[in-house]
């Protein structure tokens, strides 16, 4: 017989009423009949059609809060560079997203309390978003056809990883991959946008004039602290219950993306190790680079107190038709053999031949290797040739 765990509610008649109602616009009889232990609360999604679903609800479960009880930023707030660096330090980690010439940053010092931001950048409506228990910074467009959705947290998980939820049809969304699980969206793909993070020295060095997210939220939050002190040493990931891969620890750092189809990871050990790592996946030539400097998000209870992890990006190689390759020289910085211009983090040659030529980024961020190879378990690991 199966049993009814409605979370943050009691059972009984009370409960079944609720049920009836959550789904009675839905074109099916019992949207739940194969599921043993129901472990999220369905009674706020009244707009919700649960009859429409790709995954098992048996692979979703409560973290806890109640819907938006982690708040989405939806009026955000910018200050200026000079303004933002009274409070965050050179190694402070930001998503860096530039749209139209439009440049943000995005500390994880405030992104950590609320995990999604909705914004409009360079004209384009955007949410910004950082999953703390995957460790992933993930920035999509908000346009879906004709609509332009708000996105908030759920409170539900899904191996581990934050579902979010549009507040126009209540359909829910997995921030890993971007494509909508439930409801009338299932199925739908939202668009990547490229970003990165880097620390914040590195963002101002690149874009004096952009701007930076503001502690202003209208919230009440310790922003620099982190409710997770530890974690990313953690041998057990929060609320994840599916099987390790065993290449690398659960927590290892590494920069993962897709390139063309096919899903990819390097470690930040390595990374840090090799500095560049010239690569081929399928016909595509791409380069990983990494930084020195930016902390973890999810180390010390102060972030800006927590141990350096760098910052890495994934480029395309290809540059008006022509193949680069790119070495770490004895200065520590990065160079291509083509014409010896020097690159820095973002892509961009900073000096030489090619000063300001752009490479162009590949969807790519980082991630926890648990989370990711959870959603993508044929991925391609790039293993040190040593």
């Amino acid at each position: 017989m199966r049993k009814w765990v409605l979370i943050v509610m009691a059972t009984g008649v009370l409960g079944i009423t609720l049920l009836t109602t959550a789904y009675a616009q839905s074109s099916c009889d019992d949207p739940f009949a194969e599921v043993e232990t129901l472990r999220f609360d369905i009674t706020f999604w009244e707009k919700t059609d649960f009859c429409q679903h790709s995954v098992s609800y048996d692979e979703i479960r409560s973290g806890g809060p109640p819907p938006d009880g982690i708040p989405p930023i939806d009026n955000p707030q910018f200050e200026s560079v000079e303004s933002a660096s009274t409070w965050l330090e050179d190694q402070s980690p930001v998503i860096a997203l530039e749209i139209n010439g439009d440049a943000r940053a995005y500390p994880l010092a405030v992104l950590i309390w609320h995990e999604i931001a909705n914004d409009v950048v360079g004209d384009v409506p955007v949410a910004v978003t950082f999953c703390p228990l995957c460790n992933s910074s993930i920035v999509f467009d908000r346009r879906v056809g004709i609509d332009t959705l708000r996105f908030g947290v759920s409170g539900n998980l899904r191996n581990s990883d934050m579902v979010m939820w549009d507040d126009l049809t209540q359909s829910w969304w997995q921030q890993l991959t971007g494509e909508s699980i439930v409801g009338v969206y299932t199925g739908t793909q939202l668009s990547f946008i490229s970003s990165q993070v880097v620390g914040f020295g590195d963002f101002a060095a690149e874009y004096p004039d952009g701007m930076v997210l503001s502690r202003s939220t209208g919230q009440e939050r310790p922003y620099g602290e982190n409710p997770y002190a530890g974690y990313d040493s953690s041998e057990r990931p929060f609320l994840y219950e599916g099987e390790f891969d065993d290449r690398l620890l659960p927590t290892e750092h590494v920069l993962a993306g897709l390139v063309g189809s096919t899903a990819v990871a390097y470690p930040f050990s390595v990374l840090a190790q090799e500095g560049v790592i010239n690569d081929a996946v399928g016909d595509e030539e791409v380069v990983a680079f990494w930084q020195d400097g930016t902390v973890s998000a999810l180390d010390n209870q102060v972030i800006d107190e927590s141990r350096v992890i760098g910052s890495a990006a994934l480029y395309s190689r290809v540059l008006d038709g022509q193949v680069l390759t790119f070495q770490l020289g004895e200065d520590g910085k990065i160079y291509d053999d083509q014409t010896n211009s020097t690159w820095n983090v973002f892509g961009r040659a900073v000096d030489g031949e090619l000063m300001d030529s752009q490479l162009q980024r590949e969807i790519a961020g980082p991630h926890f290797w648990f989370a990711w190879v959870a959603f993508r378990p044929d991925t391609l690991l790039y293993t040190s040739e040593e």
